[in-house]
């Protein structure tokens, strides 16, 4: 028998002795293709669990340190005595009406930032389209700046403007980028426009102010946990409660959004109602979470792209980012009170972070395209 007979006999080379071609063994193939398709899937799915089990962990842990430490440490044990509501010596009123309205708040506030944040930057495909840029913070902004300085108002009117004029703000934005058609690129445009008009509305009018008003409106335009409060708290915590739950069950059906249009409806989602959903939900948050605390610089812009960076691709960010947005309120709070030896408010230390992070989001945008 001559070698080709051989190696014909064997089945496993061709006639003129070439290896036979893996198309050729296509049950196989076919096997082995869904094996790693599984595997691939069962990695991401771990990996997405842990990062997020880690996030919730560390949001824990700062919100521990954040009841903890001050100009007087209290041990876990008087802390939790006073959560329970007893009356611990000195402990109840500094922890109680002091510390845990402020870290509270903090997380609510974080999970609002986050959560809108990421849904823009998912329905318009784009880490650049967070409300910091295209302009609903500016209103915001503008508008609270409207009551103090024109309107001499204070307290909790100022954050009603702030709601009124973020929700306005983003209803104006979406109605101008919807004619002809919902094109995302046109939205980011119209509202970085918008936000370029709003910012200079904002600064003629601290140009007019007098000098206290000034003082006031710097305050709020820089974002601030030191007016904390269970009076703030609890609008957040309200619409918290009943929009973070409505978004997160809807997580898939964003998902299918980044694919376009065409694909997620041919997924089965009502692309229309899933996005005006996600809109409305993004901007109630940031809405109720600007009113509260003011617009802390780039938490929204931040959450979501570090969030991706954590769990990976694929994975569904509203969760991470939620926890990521809290993470960077809670711990930009405790150094800007207790690292920088002056007590700055919170939106300074974010600013820093967040600046140079903008940069970096420029340069790999421009390099690999924009996605998170």
């Amino acid at each position: 028998m001559t070698t080709t007979d051989r190696t014909n006999s064997s089945g496993s080379t061709g006639p003129a002795g070439a290896p036979e071609h893996t198309l050729d063994r296509p049950e196989q193939t076919a096997s082995a293709r869904v094996a790693a398709i599984v595997a691939g899937r069962r990695a991401r799915h771990r990996r997405h669990a842990s990062a997020t089990i880690v996030l919730g962990i560390l949001v824990f842990a700062l919100f521990a340190v954040a009841l903890m430490v001050g100009n007087t440490f209290y041990t876990p044990d008087e802390v939790i005595r006073v959560i329970l509501g007893e009356t611990v010596p000195g402990a109840s009123f500094t922890v109680g009406d002091l510390r845990l309205p402020r870290a509270v708040l903090a997380i609510l506030t974080g999970f609002g930032f986050g959560i809108a944040g990421v849904s823009f930057q998912t329905l318009l495909r784009n880490p650049l389209a967070s409300p910091d840029i295209i302009g609903i913070s500016a209103g915001a902004g503008a508008a609270a700046v409207f009551g103090i300085i024109v309107l001499s108002l204070n307290g909790p009117v100022v954050s009603v403007f702030a709601l009124a004029g973020a929700v306005l703000t983003a209803l104006v934005i979406y109605l101008l980028s919807i004619k002809g058609g919902f094109a995302g690129t046109r939205l980011i445009l119209i509202g970085i426009g918008v936000a370029a008009m709003l910012q200079s509305l904002i600064s003629y009018m601290l140009s007019r102010a007098a000098n206290w008003d000034i003082q006031t409106a710097m305050q709020w335009l820089t974002g601030s946990l030191n007016n904390a409060s269970w009076e703030r708290v609890l609008p957040m915590a309200i619409a918290a409660a009943v929009i973070v739950p409505l978004m997160l069950s809807q997580g898939r059906a964003l998902g299918a959004l980044q694919l376009g249009d065409d694909s997620a409806s041919g997924l089965g989602i009502r692309v229309n109602v899933t996005r005006l959903l996600f809109i409305l939900g993004a901007v109630t948050l940031l809405a109720f979470a600007t009113a509260a605390t003011g617009p802390i610089a780039f938490v929204a812009f931040m959450a979501g792209p570090i969030a991706a960076r954590i769990t990976g691709p694929g994975a569904n960010l509203l969760l991470p980012s939620a926890f990521v947005g809290a993470v960077l309120v809670l711990g930009s709070d405790l150094i800007a009170q207790f690292l920088l030896g002056t007590r700055y408010p919170v939106g300074v230390v974010t600013g820093v972070l967040g600046a140079p992070y903008l940069i970096y989001l420029l340069i790999r945008t421009n390099r690999s395209g924009g996605s998170l």
